[in-house]
């Protein structure tokens, strides 16, 4: 069916991932086919980690930094030297619709980035705002944060983006000039969820506060070097098939079912809110 179209070597295309809605793997790299429009250009040159579910979401996957044992030669990657593992991690760098093929062929049902590209590791061009909700709040008490949120950034001046979590959440994105450390970043989100906490009883900005029933965390510890983010337009390991999906700010207000945006559906939206979200970098005005 696809092997015209790339130079990868597919396997196992009747594997069902999704076992629920009998999704097979083939039916995943389409999916990846059609979205690699607008995938590609907020993933390029930016360090891929991967949620790799080979037998299905049926059973346990597991998180993958490392380029695999196996990977071809003209997959793009990247070393960088992990403090933790002490040892260099040879990252995936997804910049052509053959390595997100390739990735799909993993049974990376989940693709994730970081918010530094590898021709400026470890400064940051993205800050991301996690608005997180422990039930019983759900993706309503997510919403009314993330509307507090987007008023607080316009008075600052700041442009914003927001998508799906694919589960419960949303995110909030502002793209920065370079020159911001993670550091900075982090305490900037930080400052921020501490004030929305002093609007709205909601609010939890701490992370001592994260689980308590009924408040929304906006999490701030994402903007750390080495952290990540869920790809925009990425599918999640959940029985539905749900999206990772940008929204305009109107369908916010709108109140719409994040649920409603899988697999099946997410194809079909012309809309690219997130388009030209790159060229849109701002300054932050910290110190």
């Amino acid at each position: 069916m696809f092997r015209k179209l790339t130079k990868v070597e597919f396997t196992n295309l009747d594997k069902i991932l999704y076992p629920e809605l009998k999704i097979t793997k083939a039916q995943v790299i389409e999916y990846y086919i059609r979205m690699a429009p607008k995938m590609l250009a907020l993933l390029y040159n930016r360090p891929a980690v991967l949620t790799r579910f080979p037998e299905g979401i049926s059973q346990k996957g597991f998180y993958e930094k490392d380029a695999p044992v196996g990977t071809p030669s003209w997959i793009e990657t990247f070393g960088k030297y992990a403090e933790t593992s002490q040892r260099e991690i040879r990252y995936i760098v997804c910049n052509n619709v053959d390595t997100l093929i390739w990735l799909a062929n993993l049974a990376a049902l989940e693709v994730h980035m970081t918010l530094s590209r590898i021709d400026s590791s470890g400064i940051p061009d993205l800050v991301l705002f996690d608005i997180d909700p422990e039930s019983p709040a759900d993706y309503n008490e997510a919403t009314e944060v993330a509307l507090l949120l987007k008023e607080k950034l316009d008075a600052l001046g700041l442009k914003s983006y927001v998508k799906t979590s694919g589960k419960k959440g949303l995110h909030i994105v502002v793209p920065i000039i370079e020159g911001y450390t993670f550091k900075q970043i982090r305490e900037f989100v930080h400052q921020i969820a501490k004030q929305l906490a002093k609007q709205s009883d909601t609010v939890a900005s701490e992370f001592t506060q994260s689980k308590k029933p009924g408040s929304v965390f906006v999490d701030y510890r994402q903007n750390s070097e080495g952290r990540t983010m869920i790809s925009p337009y990425s599918l999640r390991a959940v029985p539905q098939a749900t999206v990772s999906t940008p929204l305009s700010w109107d369908d916010v207000e709108k109140r719409l079912n994040p649920a409603e945006f899988t697999l099946f559906t997410v194809v079909k939206i012309d809309d690219h809110p997130w388009k030209g979200l790159l060229d849109n970098r701002q300054k932050l005005g910290v110190s």
